[in-house]
């Protein structure tokens, strides 16, 4: 095959991607992630990850916040290395940088529309239950309580709080609510007749509580929090999309369908070693995942795939190893890939069953 050639099936692949289905689900979710990184306090937030806090609401937060904070998988490191060296226990902070990257809104909204509702929830949940199991067997390890190491010092910027104390409790959740509903109509398969009106009607809503309940600074900086994600994530996506594109059609589709194409232990270990050693560009792995699948990949090693290649890399592990130390990152990285490929299987057993 020419080059000229394969470059038209990069293309191909990046018409298919820009389908209006998938910008309706797009566009809504960077605005929603946009919201939550500009309007929820980062540090109120990461306070609660410390050694000394009671692991139920520390390994609560550590899991979840990743969907609150929408960080993609570059942010991850840096938040990790602050927490972590600021006072947060190790199972706490192993659990968030785990969960982070998994359960960005971002990533799961897209996992669910491009490639199956079921591959959405099950790597959501997954990521959840591994990043708790993960910080659980690393505190086991390696937990260290140090009195001296707290986040006492964490400041809260007195323009949030003094906003918040302003602003009615329902003031945000009402936007937020306005912002999930526009992001669960979008995509959905009901009528346009019906869709169009009920859009709108709730994105004219939104647009009125933003106004009512935000101040003028809060819309700049949510606009600004949805622009930075748009220029950091959709050129990177556009890429890997034409590369895995390329990728696939060059792949015979025998070798997906021998290695990655049943529920096996080698299936799924090929898919985590490997995702854990590529490097993915936030939510470029939803698209390289739905053309394995399209030809022939099973859907156990797809949600081994999903869980273990946004965790890792080679660089990722360098900077980890840096961090922590080799042994705390070693024990981490064979967690991962460990409980990815198992978690895979057990997906793939169940939806045969």
């Amino acid at each position: 095959m020419d080059i000229m050639s394969l470059l038209l099936v990069g293309v191909d692949s990046l018409k298919e991607y820009l389908a209006f289905h998938v910008l309706m689900c797009l566009v809504p979710a960077f605005f929603l992630a946009g919201a939550i990184a500009s309007l929820m306090s980062k540090e109120s937030l990461l306070k609660y990850l410390g050694a000394g806090t009671k692991r139920y609401i520390s390994y609560t937060i550590a899991a979840t916040s990743g969907c609150l904070l929408a960080v993609c998988s570059c942010t991850a490191l840096p938040l990790f290395a602050g927490i972590y060296k600021r006072g947060a226990g190790i199972g706490p902070a192993t659990a968030f940088l785990y969960s982070t990257p998994a359960i960005n809104i971002l990533a799961v909204v897209y996992t669910a529309q491009v490639i199956g509702y079921d591959l959405g929830v099950a790597r959501a949940l997954s990521a959840i239950l591994l990043s708790i199991l993960i910080g659980l067997v690393m505190a086991f390890a390696f937990e260290r309580r140090d009195s001296g190491k707290t986040l006492e010092n964490v400041q809260i910027p007195m323009t949030s709080q003094s906003t918040d104390s302003q602003r009615p409790n329902y003031g945000l959740p009402s936007i937020f609510v306005m912002l999930i509903a526009i992001l669960v109509i979008g995509p959905s398969k009901i009528s346009w007749g019906t869709k169009l009106p009920t859009l709108i009607s709730v994105i004219t809503i939104a647009i009125a509580l933003s106004s009512k309940w935000l101040t003028k600074d809060e819309q700049k900086e949510w606009m600004r929090e949805t622009w930075t994600l748009v220029k950091m994530i959709t050129p990177l996506l556009l890429a890997g999309v034409f590369v895995a594109g390329i990728i696939i059609d060059l792949i015979p589709i025998w070798v997906i369908q021998t290695y990655l194409g049943n529920n096996s232990i080698t299936s799924n270990a090929i898919a985590s070693v490997s995702g854990a050693l590529m490097y993915f560009a936030t939510l470029t792995e939803v698209p390289i995942v739905g053309m394995l699948l399209s030809s022939g990949m099973g859907r156990g090693p797809a949600l081994t795939l999903l869980l273990a290649g946004p965790a890792l890399s080679l660089p990722n592990m360098i900077v980890i190893g840096r961090i922590m130390g080799a042994k705390r990152a070693f024990l981490y990285i064979l967690l991962v890939v460990t409980m990815s490929m198992m978690s895979g299987m057990a997906f793939g057993y169940m939806i045969w069953m």
